[in-house]
């Protein structure tokens, strides 16, 4: 089977990788303690069992965690993978020597005691939510266990030979890679549920998205998992290929900065937010190919919130402008105190996202808002001393990522913001801080959901966000590929033991 891509890994030990290509390869050769399936939900790996309160894996004061390793687990050379490699990573990602891209949620580990080879038994600081995230297959900083009986005696692993080829303990082996061109892999005779139906998998790289899309046009390649929204178009009649359309945790959103002059008032954010047309720009700008959204935690999720759309009324709009002491001036923007009502607002360099900010600059200037626009590279809008982390920023306009786990205090939670994390709206509201917190510190749904509506009934009050849609992708496959079940979270590998053709 012929996977197509785009992007080839940074790096292919999790500790030291940030591309989402290398969470692709690792779901194929490493297995995590627990997998993420199709939906998000935790699917046993390394483990019989996801422990919770009711089945006595996680203690009454959710400060004690026990995981009951699977018996007959073995890494590729034939070795044991036991509950003392999770251990031993732990330890890796800690240590200071080691420059892993994430330390959270391991941070809130005491110790792991493994008093056997099938025990790891998890103690907490304090109890955290985070640390069954930690244990799911990628993403962040969610790390599957590595071998100790090949790392144990490095001093640090930033350049160990491991990074580039891999032990594999998952349903793939790594037997491959020419750098620009392809990683290929064969089936892992010693993976704990047997080998894999596939003989073996190539990841194609291919950079252009044009010849990506012609290759699985010709059948070069038998998958791409994101056909981009400009091909969709392409896809009918495509002979042989099957297309299956799946929502995705990729949410857009407009995000403003609370702490701008002008932007630190409610009512002129919520202006923004009722004052826009969300649904014409959906319509028309995104081809209403998405689903519009309401909060950051995605709608099939245990946790997801019920929140109204905001209203499009440019009259209320106007009104609180006018409460907030915004009046009609010179060319038809408001002034307060001699001081027009300005914005910039910033996104990638990319069409689609011009034409909508020319949409909102359209249709706040009615309003007296005057709207420039300027747009930067990613690599510059995202870097830690960018606009966004610096907070030399008004208004911006792009898609971040939701995780399985509705956790969202890093966003949003005064706790969190620049330098100490990445709440780049600067906003410090007391009640989705405690409450963002508080949600994370059980491991009870129930009480976990009634939360996280508190703090997104919040959040919409406060609006440091307009929440536009979350993205639908269009997975591509030949039509004689069977058992392939793209996912909402992460990675479409989740089950490549089961894939056949």
């Amino acid at each position: 089977m012929r996977i197509g891509s785009s992007d080839e890994p940074d790096n292919l030990n999790p500790l030291f990788a940030h591309t989402d290509a290398t969470d692709q390869v690792d779901a194929l050769i490493l297995a995590p303690v627990f997998r993420y399936d199709e939906h998000g939900e935790f699917v046993p790996e390394l483990v019989t069992a996801v422990p919770s309160y009711a089945n006595g894996g996680i203690s009454r004061d959710s400060k004690t965690i026990v995981l009951h390793w699977r018996h007959g687990v073995s890494w590729s050379d034939g070795a044991p993978l036991t509950a003392r490699d999770l251990r031993f990573t732990w330890r890796a990602v800690m240590n200071p020597a080691n420059n892993v891209k994430a330390r959270y949620g391991w941070e809130d580990i005491a110790s792991i005691d493994v008093p056997d080879d099938f025990t790891a038994i998890l103690r907490l600081k304090r109890p955290s939510a985070d640390v069954l995230g930690i244990l799911g297959g990628g993403g962040g900083s969610a790390y599957p266990p590595l071998p100790e009986h090949v790392l144990g005696k490095l001093h640090e692993l930033n350049d160990a030979p491991f990074n580039a080829r891999p032990l594999a303990s998952g349903p793939f082996l790594l037997s491959g890679w020419e750098h620009g061109s392809a990683l290929e892999f064969q089936a892992n005779a010693h993976y704990w549920r047997g080998a894999p139906k596939l003989h073996a998998v190539t990841m194609k790289i291919v950079p252009n998205p044009d010849s990506l899309f012609a290759e699985l046009q010709t059948h070069e390649i038998d998958v791409l998992p994101n056909v981009p929204e400009n091909m969709a178009g392409r896809l009918a009649g495509l002979d042989g290929i099957t297309v299956k359309t799946h929502l995705i945790a990729n949410w857009r959103r407009l995000a403003i900065n609370c702490a701008r002059p002008g932007l630190s008032d409610v009512r002129v954010r919520l202006a923004l937010a009722e004052g826009i047309d969300w649904d014409r720009m959906n319509a028309t700008v995104y081809h209403g190919f998405n689903l519009r959204a309401t909060s950051d935690i995605p709608p099939g999720s245990w946790a997801a919130p019920h929140i109204p759309f905001y209203r499009h009324d440019p009259e209320a709009a106007a009104r609180l402008l006018d409460a907030a002491g915004w009046k009609p001036g010179p060319g038809g923007v408001r002034v307060r105190a001699g001081q027009p009502l300005r914005f910039v607002i910033s996104a990638t360099n990319k069409p689609g996202n011009e034409q909508a900010e020319v949409l909102m600059q359209q249709e706040v200037r009615a309003l007296g808002i005057a709207l420039q626009i300027k747009n930067y590279p990613a690599s510059y809008l995202f870097a830690q001393d960018g606009p966004l982390y610096s907070g030399r920023y008004d208004l911006e306009w792009s898609i971040d990522t939701s995780g399985p786990d509705p956790d969202n205090q890093g966003n949003w939670s005064g706790d969190f913001i620049p330098p100490k994390g990445a709440n780049t709206s600067f906003l410090n509201d007391p009640v989705i801080t405690r409450t963002s917190d508080e949600a994370l510190r059980t491991f009870d749904r129930p009480r976990r959901k009634a939360l996280y509506q508190i703090e997104e009934e919040r959040i919409h009050e406060v609006v440091p966000a307009v929440f536009f849609y979350w993205e639908n992708a269009r997975a591509a496959y030949n039509s004689d590929l069977h058992g392939y079940k793209p996912a909402e979270f992460i990675t479409d590998n989740w089950n490549s033991w089961e894939w056949a053709i």
